[in-house]
């Protein structure tokens, strides 16, 4: 386990995987986490800034941390800024473990092929408590809210599962592929290696982003974004897997070539099952350090089509999606709170990604992981 050791003693690498799995934790929690319904769109409330947290009521009585009911008032004609009307008279105080409306904590759907109807995969189970909360008229937008009065905080924790996993499920398409393709080109060579090379070739000069943007736009509009989610990730996998092949592949021409696989000929094993069973398994260094360095790129695609609306539609959320906001000139002049927070994350989710996948790399490298 001496790779391991070397991985933990690298401290962006842990500073990565800390990163991604405090992400992962809060997103699969968001039921129990956002303290409102990504949905619920709350009246006059449209484009409130970050909500002021008080200790002290406007008579200065201490009451512990509160919050007052806050709506948009009219428009300054000068400025262009949005007053706020805030009711002092009802102090509302944050508490943990508030009720809230019951949730399906965990469910799982899935969209499956030939006609994409959802099935469910894992029913979960119901809560009625939320993290924090409060138990006045008074609300906590720690994000402010977004156009339609919806929590921007709730919406930037749901809308994460979407963007964290479709990267995984990215992989899991595309990695099996690239494998299994390689491999066979890699091991049979001959005319056999040569079409499916060709086609890799073909396939890596297809400039990704616009065929994304090209299969994206002739999608029916009719498509739940559970659909679309599922079509994208079929998409991005499809044309992601080619520069895997390629790399297996020349893998394999050495591999092949080891005494381990020629004992497994002479005992009779046919090829598939040495191709699965002997050679990938050897280019498993690789292929972990290569799946953890493409998941960023899916996270990429999928912001990118639902930046420019191909992607997951209102008024599901996603990380691209809420970052679309920052088309409009006047919400990113008037209400950067709405644009910097999934900007942010989406960052932090790539560099996270590439951090701990560099620290793979050098702990898996066998040349230094024996030192």
């Amino acid at each position: 386990m001496n790779w391991w050791r070397k991985l933990k003693k690298n401290p962006l690498a842990k500073l990565g995987a800390i990163l991604l799995i405090f992400f992962y934790v809060i997103v699969i929690g968001a039921d129990f986490i956002a303290p409102y319904d990504p949905y619920f769109a709350e009246e006059n409330s449209s484009l409130l800034p970050p909500t002021t947290i008080y200790w002290r009521t406007q008579q200065k009585e201490f009451i512990g941390l509160h919050v007052y009911p806050t709506t948009q008032g009219k428009t300054d004609v000068n400025t262009g800024d949005r007053l706020l009307e805030i009711d002092y008279t009802k102090p509302s105080p944050i508490r943990l473990f508030v009720k809230g409306k019951p949730d399906q904590f965990l469910q799982i759907k899935l969209p499956l092929p030939p006609k994409f109807e959802e099935v469910e995969i894992f029913s979960g189970f119901k809560i009625n408590r939320r993290l924090f909360g409060t138990t006045g008229e008074g609300k906590i937008n720690l994000l402010g809210t977004d156009e339609q009065g919806r929590d921007q905080l709730s919406r930037l924790l749901y809308g994460g599962r979407i963007s964290l996993f479709i990267g995984l499920i990215g992989i899991l398409i595309s990695f099996p592929l690239g494998m299994i393709i390689g491999g066979i080109a890699g091991y049979f060579g001959g005319w056999i290696d040569n079409i499916l090379m060709r086609l890799v070739e073909v396939l890596m000069t297809i400039p990704g982003i616009y065929l994304l943007v090209a299969l994206a736009a002739i999608l029916p509009p009719s498509l739940s974004s559970s659909q679309r989610f599922l079509l994208i990730v079929l998409i991005t996998s499809l044309i992601g897997w080619s520069g895997l092949a390629r790399v297996i592949r020349g893998q394999v021409l050495t591999l092949k070539e080891q005494e381990f696989v020629e004992s497994a000929k002479a005992i009779g094993a046919n090829s598939i099952y040495i191709i699965i069973k002997h050679i990938l398994p050897q280019t498993a260094t690789y292929i972990i350090i290569s799946a953890t360095l493409s998941i960023p790129s899916f996270i990429v695609a999928e912001s990118v089509l639902s930046l420019i609306g191909l992607g997951i539609q209102q008024p599901d959320p996603s990380w691209g999606n809420l970052l679309s906001l920052a088309t409009n000139a006047s919400i990113l002049v008037l209400q950067p709170w709405l644009i910097f927070p999934p900007a942010i994350l989406i960052i932090l989710t790539v560099l996270s990604f590439n951090l701990l996948g560099d620290g793979l790399r050098d702990a898996l490298d066998p040349k230094s992981i024996n030192k």
